[in-house]
């Protein structure tokens, strides 16, 4: 018999099916058994009784055992069914059992609130967990949004490096590894200086993949290994138009997640994003005058906003301009990589903005200087080598357009939608200074760690 998926069971009332799936909860009731079975699609009750053979399976039945079953399809009576609830109105009727597989007992209860340490040392059973799969649905919604909206806006995907011979950005903390003949390349902190080269092929990219920082850091918000969004625009008149199309592009995403994921933000108990047509926007310099007036912190001659900053911003403008997201930009020419373009009006400040979302830099983005010689002086006035650099400069001595773009990180984003407090959460297998999958030292402490 061809298998069913349990989501689809209620168009096969009176019907014997086939579905395979897990044991999600198994209850002996002597002469009778009933069970939750769970698959990729939903859940469903099942119930044994009158047939000695099959409860003579039944009863041998845990948790976690991979089965076949097959049985009838019934509507439950009406005081029975559970409104809301997929399959809540029908339950199957076991007429057959087949053991696929055995499962040990599970080593905690799969409903208690666990610590994270717990939740990542069993990360092969915790994401079989309702919790944890509501919140990866909602990143496979993030993920898949964007790269539909995107392909929709003319742009096209590619895959970026992640050896590299040296560092985007110029000063992070990167991964050194060992190379062929005495060589060094490093793990790629950003797909940053290829995405500006395929500009000149393409006009509009985007990437997705991993990128690796080795900050020694262990707070809320960061990993050693973070899942990039990437996107770089050619031909814009300025980096107002990066914002426009981010704008929509965020807009999508929350409109996708509010509209397929319903039930995994009631599960989680966390509100669809306010995504307005426009979002609030704010200088650097008028977020901070805004935070000096409404709070009496003075910070207006900070060069960067603050953990606590970017908190209070999210939640005025969630609560005084009906919207989760908010831009900062014209952040200083010294705190942005050479690449950013300048200010034409100021060039202490740069055609550079942040994207805020529930209190969190979600991206960053701006329009990049795009003349061969002034990035080539721009490199300068970092203190690095433009000759480490040539590769790259190629494409601009040869002709790039104005362009800008951003880029984003899945996980924050995952974290930020689904109402999470760690990044690690919203990673399947976060990695960070303490952690490859287990403990790389029992001195991991990110539960307790500040969100700085």
């Amino acid at each position: 018999m061809e298998r069913t998926l349990i989501a689809a069971l209620g168009e096969h009332i009176g019907k014997e099916v086939s579905i395979s799936g897990w044991v999600d909860v198994a209850r002996d009731q002597g002469k009778m058994a009933f069970f939750d079975f769970r698959d990729r699609s939903g859940k469903v009750q099942g119930v044994v009784f009158g047939k000695p053979e099959v409860l003579e399976v039944a009863k041998t039945l845990k948790q976690e055992y991979v089965v076949k079953v097959t049985g009838i399809v019934n509507e439950r009576p009406e005081k029975m069914r559970k409104e809301g609830v997929i399959n809540g109105d029908i339950e199957l009727e076991i007429t057959g059992i087949e053991i696929l597989s055995e499962a040990a007992a599970m080593p905690f209860d799969m409903d208690a609130d666990l610590t994270l340490e717990t939740l990542l040392d069993n990360r092969p059973l915790t994401l079989r967990r309702e919790h944890e799969r509501a919140v990866f649905k909602i990143q496979h919604t993030i993920l898949t949004t964007y790269r539909t909206f995107l392909a929709g806006e003319g742009f096209t995907e590619f895959q970026a490096p992640k050896l590299v011979g040296g560092d985007a950005e110029g000063g992070a903390e990167v991964f050194k590894v060992e190379y062929f003949d005495g060589h060094d390349a490093y793990l790629a902190t950003s797909p940053q200086l290829y995405k500006q080269i395929l500009v000149g092929a393409f006009e509009r990219v985007f990437a997705t993949g991993a990128t690796f920082r080795a900050e020694k850091s262990a707070t809320t918000r960061h990993m050693s290994e973070i899942a990039m969004l990437d996107l770089e625009m050619g031909f814009i008149e300025s980096y107002e138009d990066v914002m426009a199309l981010v704008t929509k592009l965020m807009g999508a995403i929350s409109s996708a997640v509010a509209n397929d994921c319903a039930a995994e933000l009631a599960l989680l108990g966390v509100p669809a994003p306010l995504a307005p047509d426009a979002f609030p926007t704010f200088t650097l310099r008028e977020a901070q005058e805004l935070i000096k007036k409404e709070t009496g912190e003075d910070k207006t001659n900070e060069p960067d906003l603050e953990p606590e900053d970017e908190r209070f911003l999210c939640e005025y403008a969630a609560q005084n301009l009906g919207s989760d997201f908010v831009f900062i930009t014209q952040f200083p020419t010294s705190k942005r990589p050479f690449y950013t373009a300048k200010n034409k009006e100021n060039p202490e400040f740069t055609d550079s903005f942040d994207l805020l979302f529930r209190g969190l830099e979600m991206c960053s983005g701006s329009q990049r200087v795009h003349n061969y010689d002034e990035l080539v002086g721009r490199i300068t006035e970092k203190g690095l080598d433009p000759t480490k650099f040539e590769f790259y400069l190629q494409a601009f001595k040869y002709g790039l357009p104005p362009h800008g773009g951003i880029g984003m990180g899945l996980e924050r984003l995952t974290m930020k939608m689904a109402g999470l407090v760690n990044v690690k959460e919203a990673s399947l297998f976060p990695r960070d200074m303490n952690r490859i999958d287990t403990l790389l030292s029992k001195t991991e402490n990110n539960e307790t760690q500040n969100d700085d």
